[in-house]
């Protein structure tokens, strides 16, 4: 399609298009409502609580320009993401979610880690996520529409680096998990300090992705492919460093650019949350 073509469709026509979706957190995509009613349930403090104004709130949070307001969305989600039956329904609902805007292929990423304050072990967590993501695809499929969704296990980066994480990816790669991640505050954390987990991985021929290039720069990217040889890069636009747009039509990639394309690593881009979080200045830009 050519871009008059393009701004001639409307949300349902692109809603309809066959989409994948690889980089997606699933603590960051609850519905309101449900937000609402868990958090009511177990007695959770949210900025508000009916659905819509709560709603409004979090897109103001994500695009107020505040990484501490952005971080504190977090907060009230996670918190009703920790029993199993919470888990399954968001997952649940993520899937549904997914398939109504014309997704086929998703993959949610999550740190098991941040959902275990009631109890659950993290292959408790793993595995209530699982099923809940069963529960989605099984309900979109009884309505006549196809739809996967996988798990990314996430470790956090600013927590001491442990192979405990990896090794649950590995130990569900047959039973729903797509691979690994490790996500966080970037600057500070570099991602050399899982160096063990991804060889580990490597070793055992499963993939990860790793987030780098959002809030660090080129650097992060370098040390992501070249020392932890990651399949994946999670954002990436510090790549931009390393690309010359002197003018329109004549743009030239440095020689590590020109590396991450020839060898095909994908860069997950996330437009919208690269304008949010300020490393990009508008999507036009992006």
């Amino acid at each position: 399609l050519d871009p008059d073509q393009l701004e001639a469709l409307d949300l349902e026509q692109l809603r309809a298009f066959p989409k994948v979706s690889l980089h997606d957190h699933l603590d960051g995509a609850l519905r309101p409502s449900t937000v609402a009613e868990l958090a009511g349930e177990i007695g959770h403090q949210l900025p508000a609580t009916d659905p819509e104004e709560l709603g409004r709130w979090f897109a103001g949070a994500a695009d107020s320009g505040s990484l501490v307001r952005y971080l504190e969305m977090f907060d009230h989600t996670i918190a009703v993401m920790q029993t199993p039956t919470q888990l399954r329904r968001v997952a649940r609902e993520y899937v549904e979610d997914l398939a109504a805007d014309g997704v086929i292929y998703g993959e949610a990423r999550w740190a098991p880690e941040q959902h275990i304050r009631a109890g659950l072990s993290t292959a408790q967590a793993i595995e209530a996520v699982r099923d809940g993501l069963a529960e989605g695809m099984q309900a979109c499929a009884r309505r006549g529409t196809d739809i996967v969704v996988r798990q990314l296990i996430t470790a956090m980066r600013h927590l001491v680096p442990t192979r405990d994480m990896a090794d649950l990816a590995l130990r569900y790669h047959d039973d729903g998990v797509a691979g690994f991640d490790i996500a966080g505050a970037e600057k500070g954390f570099p991602p050399a300090r899982f160096l063990e987990s991804f060889w580990h991985l490597r070793r055992n021929n499963a993939y990860y992705t790793i987030h780098a290039g959002e809030a660090d720069g080129l650097a992060s990217i370098e040390e992501a492919v070249q020392l932890c040889a990651a399949n994946r890069i999670g954002h990436g636009v510090a790549i931009m460093d390393d690309i010359t747009c002197a003018e329109p039509g004549a743009t030239q990639l440095g020689d590590f650019a020109a590396y991450v394309r020839n060898e095909r690593i994908c860069l997950e881009m996330c437009p919208s949350s690269n304008v949010h979080t300020g490393a990009a200045a508008s999507i036009p830009e992006h």
